[in-house]
């Protein structure tokens, strides 16, 4: 499966689009990675709880958007986005999005 935030993909012609398609999750944040990032605020640096957050989140979105693909008969994904949302206080979506294709 290529995945791609272009709108084509350099070698290969869309042949087929398949349509829409989509992934997201909702992610709440831990109590243990707020207290480091409460206390990495005081001196600065990388909030690596988060970032692993976020790169989980996107990992998930993204496979269930490629599942989505897959399940339309599609070999490649264009035009990917991704989005974030506040859901609640403390959880956040992260919704990955592109256009599924045939592409040969």
């Amino acid at each position: 499966m290529i995945v791609v935030n272009t709108e084509t993909i350099p070698g290969y012609q869309i042949v087929e689009v398949k349509g829409l398609v989509q992934g997201s999750t909702v992610r709440a944040k831990h109590v243990g990675r707020d207290i480091a990032a409460g206390l990495k605020n005081l001196v600065g640096g990388e909030l690596k709880g988060y970032t692993e957050l976020l790169v989980e989140s996107r990992r998930e979105a993204t496979e269930r958007m490629i599942s989505q693909a897959v399940e339309l008969g599609a070999n490649a994904v264009v035009n990917v986005r991704y989005a974030t949302t506040s859901v609640t206080t403390g959880a956040a979506e992260l919704y990955a999005y592109g256009t599924a294709v045939v592409v040969g």
